[in-house]
Order: structure tokens, then C-alpha cells, then sequence
């Protein structure tokens, strides 16, 4: 069990070091005025700092190798 949860976690690193963030669109009521509603697309950033892979690749390994270790 340890061994895939190490695997799962150097797989997730290696994602989040490549991947650094997305990017999505929501839409937003402006005016909402009776039976007048004005709305726009506003486009929202989801972004993480690339250590963040490099701790959980560092995390999996650990894991990884301390369950070889049993």
C-alpha cells in the first residue's frame, strides 16, 4: 500500500511541476436591475508555485523508499 501511495505522490509531483496552474471562465451578474441583467465572462487563474511539485515528488519518494524498507 505504501509502495502506490509512493507512486501516486512521484506521479502528482511530476504533474504539478509541469502543470503550473489553469485558467477557467465563470460568468458574473454586473447588473441585476428588475428585468434587466447584464452578465461577462470573467476569466479566473488557479495557479500553485512549482516547489509545491518538487515537495510532493520529494514526499513520494520518501514514501516509496521507506516502504521498500518493511
Amino acid at each position: 500500500m505504501g509502495r502506490t501511495i509512493g507512486i501516486i505522490l512521484m506521479v502528482l509531483g511530476v504533474v504539478l511541476l509541469i502543470w503550473t496552474g489553469f485558467t477557467y471562465t465563470k460568468k458574473e451578474k454586473i447588473v441585476d436591475a428588475g428585468p434587466i441583467q447584464v452578465s461577462a465572462d470573467r476569466e479566473k487563474s488557479v495557479n500553485w508555485p512549482p516547489y509545491a511539485g518538487g515537495i510532493v515528488l520529494i514526499a513520494g519518494v520518501i514514501v516509496f523508499v521507506g516502504s521498500k524498507k518493511n
